[in-house]
């Protein structure tokens, strides 16, 4: 409106009056109320009916707290997650993500895709179902072989598997874009629903049975070209434990091949709730797996049995070189600079959202709920309204939940009408990092109480609010 050319909407039917500047006055006062008007008739609406998408009103959240997790749910992460509202369990080893549970694993996955895309990454996504024969190819599709297998079939009888994993799968699928050194070297990655049937699954969000990972592959000419890649990716998987809050906790680890070989790394997170043991040299902040916790090894590592301290660690992440072993089975090979046929070199490097979420939980959650990093946390603030009966309560907390929205911060209003004491309790369980409330006491002050999530309440003045988010 305020950009429409000018047009003079005095009605003809006014009399003439002597003045014609004060007409023209008159006539230009109209005009501006009347933009004026209809400027902020605009605003409203918009508040009304289209409010900013990084806010979210806890009285319109389907999900409910709850003062007790499902009796057969024995871990702690679940426990906390179900009773806070994040995730849903429909059995052992299975759990839906709820709209405060979405937001956790989409930061989780926008940290992990950023700093796979810095290592020169592209983001696809292949499909569950995976064919019996490229399995049976590479030797992999026996129980025998693989005993994490989910298998299904279709009604013509043909039998399929949903997918544990993809580095079969993938290389099939580069052989159609891969022949020559100059296609190489490719970094693929995806973040996507896994399978695995697990033997146990009493760990919550740490062992799941469908879960969602990252999953990446880089394709090589050589060895070296795969080890210098390999570096970058273990550096960039410690920035990503770092940001999502588990830096301090989190070690570099030694272990076995698994099916790929006859070394890997996996990143340990310390915990008592850990399904691994590890030896730690907390000063170098490296550690090596149980597995291969021998005298050979220890040297190869320049470790001394002295300087380790044996934990109990959650595995978060893993990175495999497998070298040539998948591509000599998939026949998936490219030709050099003298046109002779090599292998394709391989590596695989995966980390579980899921299981990222479930470790932060398990670590830094204290007696009254979870504890948020701010990188990973759904909202910025949870913004808590007492004594919503109070029509100037509601009004401050209105703008200022408009406000914060304007400046860039999530915002989780709790505008429910329910007990102070209720809306703390839930606050907390929830764990979003800062909690902002308004109520009589603090309008009369001329203040806002704010309380970290780990911290004690205190009042500020309104306009430092903004330097704590």
């Amino acid at each position: 409106m305020e950009d429409a050319p000018y047009r003079d909407t005095v009605s003809p039917n006014i009399k003439s009056q002597p003045n014609v500047h004060s007409r023209s006055g008159q006539a230009i006062i109209v005009i501006i109320t009347q933009r004026f008007l209809l400027r902020w008739v605009l605003v409203f609406v918009c508040y009304k009916f289209f409010p900013y998408n990084n806010g979210m009103r806890q009285s319109t959240l389907f999900t409910k707290t709850r003062k007790e997790a499902p009796k057969d749910e024995v871990s702690k992460n679940a426990q906390l997650l179900i009773r806070a509202g994040y995730i849903h369990k429909e059995m052992a080893g299975v759990y839906s993500l709820l709209p405060l549970g979405l937001r956790v694993i989409n930061k989780i996955a926008d940290i992990i895709r950023e700093e796979m895309n810095a290592l020169g990454g592209q983001e696809i996504e292949m499909t569950t179902l995976q064919d019996k024969k490229l399995w049976e190819q590479a030797g992999k599709w026996n129980d025998e072989q693989v005993d994490v297998w989910f298998k299904t079939q279709l009604k013509n009888g043909s039998e399929l598997g949903l997918a544990f994993s993809h580095e079969e799968a993938i290389a099939e699928m580069l052989k159609n874009h891969v022949s020559s050194y100059k296609d190489l070297p490719k970094y693929l990655y995806q973040i996507q629903t896994k399978f695995r049937n697990e033997l146990r699954s009493k760990s919550g969000m740490m062992r799941g049975r469908e879960f969602l990972m990252k999953d990446m592959y880089s394709f090589n000419r050589s060895s070296e070209e795969l080890h210098a890649f390999y570096e970058e990716a273990k550096q960039a998987y410690v920035k990503i434990f770092e940001r999502v809050g588990l830096g301090d906790y989190t070690y570099v680890t030694s272990a076995d091949g698994s099916v790929f070989g006859d070394s890997s790394h996996e990143f340990q997170t310390l915990s008592e709730a850990g399904e691994d043991t590890i030896y730690v040299d907390l000063d170098k902040r490296v550690a090596i797996n149980k597995e291969v916790y021998t005298d050979e090894k220890l040297a190869e590592l320049g470790l001394s049995k002295e300087s380790l301290v044996e934990k109990r660690a959650i595995e978060v992440g893993n990175i495999f070189p497998i070298e040539d072993k998948v591509a000599r089975t998939m026949n998936f090979t490219f030709k050099d600079e003298e046109g002779n046929n090599q292998s394709v070199i391989m590596g695989s490097y995966g980390i579980g959202l899921g299981r990222v979420m479930g470790t932060v939980v398990e670590v830094l959650s204290d007696e009254k709920g979870i504890v948020w990093p701010k990188a990973i946390a759904p909202f910025d603030v949870h913004l808590v309204m007492v004594n919503s009966q109070k029509s100037e309560v509601s009004r401050a907390a209105e703008a200022l939940y408009q406000e914060l929205q304007q400046r860039g911060a999530s915002v989780l209003y709790d505008d429910r009408d329910a007990r102070p004491g209720q809306k703390f309790a839930d606050s907390d369980l929830i764990g979003i990092p800062l909690r902002v409330v308004i109520s009589e006491k603090t309008l009369e002050g001329g203040k806002l109480e704010v309380k970290e999530r780990t911290g004690e309440a205190h009042l500020i003045e309104p306009d430092t609010l903004f330097d704590l988010i």
